[in-house]
């Protein structure tokens, strides 16, 4: 999701279109997010 994220929001800046820019920065804060709180109370990390 990370990955997606950040893909979405260089083509959007780069092709200068808002929605692939907040699109890109959204999954890239939600992943960012999952991947370092811990699911369930446990201490895996989500990848």
């Amino acid at each position: 999701m990370i990955v997606l994220g950040l893909v979405l929001l260089i083509i959007g800046l780069v092709a200068t279109i808002p929605i692939l820019t907040t699109i890109g920065a959204i999954l890239l804060v939600v992943g960012l997010v999952l991947n370092l709180v811990p699911m369930g109370g446990s201490t895996r990390r989500v990848y």
